[in-house]
């Protein structure tokens, strides 16, 4: 079992070097313990991506920690709903053979996977490939599915991976349903946001129905109905190309096919457009102005637009802003980046699933698809799943829909740290170690032109009885017999003399075996694990992972420092406030385009058509029966995601109200503190209500991380609302089939107190 580094409990009084795990930036940390509990909290300045910055929320991380009640032993469920305590041994013997029955019956691609860690744990998720190729599942899911899979799709046709900005030196810095100052995403977000805001050169431009606090910085706020934003991001592009304000020797030069999108642009309504989206035209033309003689953009977009209607349209405008003004590769622009591990598959190839033919993009089943693809008596459906460092019976659109898909499959095993409410519905639970208990990473390694990599040391022991992630699927990979005990013999005994002999022996058995490159996580475990330093046996995947980064990168990664693959992994194991694995020049972005002759195919002949269809497309979905647009998840000061489960965290708002225009509130005779009832499609909530105007009429949000069902005595209780108990997985994008979280058609009513 992975267990922390001798003496990390026992020094009462010593700081911790470890990262945040609430948003994709991963802040590093120092955390001082007493006894258990994370007494003091602060920024690691030596930290390599971060440098001692860090929010508000980090510093209750021991809410997270200590906070919630914790699963010490596996579950397992009884025929009349119970569960019983079980030791590891029959939890993993019994769940092992009701996977090979899976496989045995139906087939491998039956059993469908969900999760890959959460926020700030992927080491885990790196060994669940091994774990899906011995059983032969083929489909899978995660978080990603619900926002990014459409984005990447069209990176995938574009410049054939991941994107970011360069907002530390942009001259014009876009945000587009993206609220840094709350949800972050940019590294040092709120510093690097108040640089911008005090900077007379430079400009930001935020598009978001809501007046955000980082809207409350911005040169320009187009404050735009909901769900308009395609309509707006074309006005601004018609005014680029119609006024001429596109960079003609870049395109010339660096892209390809860049006539039919101008041809597109150049029949844009501009007046038409912002009369749809309700922004002043002058606010328009003065925006895209602002871009069009920048001499350097950068743009981000996140939930509020990629959870709302038109979202891969609109990543594909988003990325046209940069493009056809020549902001690629250079100071304060946008830039592809290396991976340590990439997150998802960038691809223009779409692949269907079994039942429905939901598209699958980023090798990703989308996530409003997967109740479709189960309640069903076609012969294809998935029999089984496997849920890790996940809740998507919170967390995906309507809830009860989902709690009567996982009842109806043969097999649910979830690994988790607590209870959750997917874990109420499985067959079997595997408590995990928490994040700080075990050796932990995250792949979201998205910087250029320097790129980071921080692998964290426990901070404290494992609580007894669980387990990390990757000794779970060892033992599960050991009982289905996955590798034969001899050729991890030959490992073990090359582990032994060193990395060289290993290197060789491993490939050397890969020629002989193909099938051993699916299960290398578990091979690298099992052979190479034992023998590095700290008990960081967990830590083996990374040593394959550094070999691609040598293959992959090999002249960044010695800019970096690192001599070779070895000297990088060595490096990441002994690296406590994280590595830099990658340095660029500006103009090597060029080389990272998988194209031979670096050129940018600008043209998507689907996103054009529906861009052609936009003149005709509904712009409003609210009706007389659900007349408000209803935000289902806005990240708020006092909120995160559903690990921290515990509100006492919460100093404000601890019931997570809702928020209302003070027009509305009016019309509607509340006012702050009363209580209203929330009506959908699919359900109905009610909710302590807050006046704010940062709302527009017609525009109401609730909180995300509320509506968890905690352990109260000997039964539970509900604080706040579960967003997903009112959206819907009809709501969906039509090209990725991310959910319209954050446009979900609503009937707001005063509730009359008794």
């Amino acid at each position: 079992m992975n267990a922390a580094p001798a003496g990390a409990e026992t020094a009462q009084g010593e700081w911790h070097k470890t990262a945040c795990i609430l948003c994709e930036n991963n802040c590093g940390l120092l955390i001082q313990l007493d006894d258990r509990r994370f007494a003091k909290i602060r920024g690691d300045k030596e930290h390599v991506a971060s440098a001692g910055y860090t929010c508000n929320k980090a510093l209750r991380l021991d809410h997270y920690q200590n906070g919630g009640a914790r699963l010490t032993t596996p579950l397992r469920r009884e025929s009349d709903g119970s569960f019983t305590e079980i030791d590891w041994d029959t939890a993993i013997s019994e769940i092992a053979t009701r996977l090979t029955e899976v496989q045995r019956r139906h087939g491998g691609d039956k059993i469908f996977y969900y999760g890959g860690g959460g926020q700030g744990n992927h080491l885990g998720g790196a060994y669940s490939g091994a774990l899906r190729r011995a059983v032969g599942a083929r489909y899978r899911s995660s978080a990603l599915a619900q926002e990014k899979t459409g984005e990447g799709w069209v990176d995938g046709h574009l410049t054939g991976s991941h994107t970011t900005g360069d907002f530390e030196h942009a001259e014009v810095s876009v945000f587009l349903g993206k609220n840094p100052w709350q949800s972050h995403g940019v590294p040092r977000a709120r510093t690097v946001l108040q640089q911008i805001a005090k900077d007379s050169a430079r400009s930001m431009i935020v598009l978001d129905p809501v007046r955000t606090e980082t809207a409350d910085l911005a040169d320009f706020h187009l404050q735009l109905r909901p769900g308009t934003d395609a309509w707006c991001l074309s006005a601004i592009l018609g005014v680029l190309v119609q006024d001429d304000l596109i960079d003609h020797a870049f395109l010339a030069e660096h892209t390809t096919d860049s006539a039919a999108v101008l041809r597109e642009l150049s029949g844009i309504d501009i007046t038409a457009y912002a009369e749809i989206c309700g922004v002043p035209e002058d606010l328009v033309r003065a925006a895209a102005r602002r871009i069009g003689t920048a001499g350097s953009v950068a743009t981000y977009e996140d939930l509020g637009v990629q959870q709302s209607p038109n979202s891969t349209l609109i990543s594909y405008l988003n990325k046209l802003l940069w493009l056809l003004t020549g902001n690629f590769a250079k100071p304060g622009a946008m830039h592809p980046h290396s991976w340590m591990a990439p997150l998802a598959g960038y691809s223009r190839d779409i692949k269907r699933t079994p039942v429905t033919g939901a598209p699958i993009l980023g090798g990703m089943v989308p996530c409003n698809s997967i109740a479709e693809e189960i309640l069903t008596d076609h012969p294809d459906r998935f029999r089984a799943m496997i849920v890790e460092s996940s809740n998507p019976a919170h967390s995906l659109a309507d809830s009860a829909k989902f709690r009567q898909t996982l009842d109806a499959l043969d097999l649910v095993v979830v690994l988790d740290v607590a209870f959750t409410e997917t874990a109420r519905c499985a067959d079997y639970v595997l408590p995990a170690a928490s994040q700080f208990e075990k050796w932990e990473a995250t792949f979201f390694n998205l910087e250029f032109p320097h790129n980071t990599f921080h692998l964290r040391a426990p901070v404290l022991d494992p609580l007894p009885g669980t387990l990390a992630e990757p000794e779970i699927y060892a033992r599960l990979l050991r009982r289905l017999g996955a590798v034969g005990r001899g050729k991890l013999a030959v490992l073990r005994a090359a582990a032994k003399l060193g990395r060289g002999p290993y290197k060789w022996t491993f490939a050397a058995l890969l020629a002989t075996d193909k099938s051993l490159a699916g299960l290398a996580p578990y091979v690298l475990y099992e052979t190479l694990g034992p023998t590095l330093p700290d008990n960081a046996r967990s830590a083996a995947v990374l040593w394959g992972l550094a070999q691609r980064v040598a293959k992959v990168y090999p002249a960044a990664m010695r800019r970096a420092g690192h001599r070779s693959a070895d000297a990088l992994f060595d490096a990441i194991l002994a690296g406590r406030s994280g590595v830099t694995f990658t340095i660029d020049d500006y103009a090597d972005a060029w080389d990272y385009l998988p194209y031979p002759d670096k050129r940018i195919p600008l043209a998507i002949p689907d996103l054009l058509h529906a861009l052609r269809d936009l003149a005709t497309t509904p712009a409003t979905h609210t009706s007389a029966e659900f007349p408000f647009v209803l935000a289902a998840g806005e990240r708020r000061a006092f909120t995160a995601n559903t690990i921290f489960r515990d509100n006492t965290w919460r100093h404000r708002d601890p019931n997570g109200s809702l928020r209302l225009n003070p027009d509305d509130a009016a019309d509607l005779g509340l006012t702050t503190g009363d209580r209203a009832r929330i009506t959908t499609s699919r359900g109905t909530a009610v909710s302590s209500v807050e006046i704010n105007d940062r709302m527009q009429p017609g525009h109401a949000s609730l909180p995300n991380g509320l509506g968890l069902d905690l352990p109260d005595g000997d039964g539970t209780q509900r604080t706040g609302v579960a967003a997903n108990e009112l959206t819907d997985v009809t709501w969906r994008d039509a090209f990725a089939g991310t959910p319209w979280h954050k446009h979900v058609p609503a009937r707001i009513e005063r509730l009359e107190e008794v």
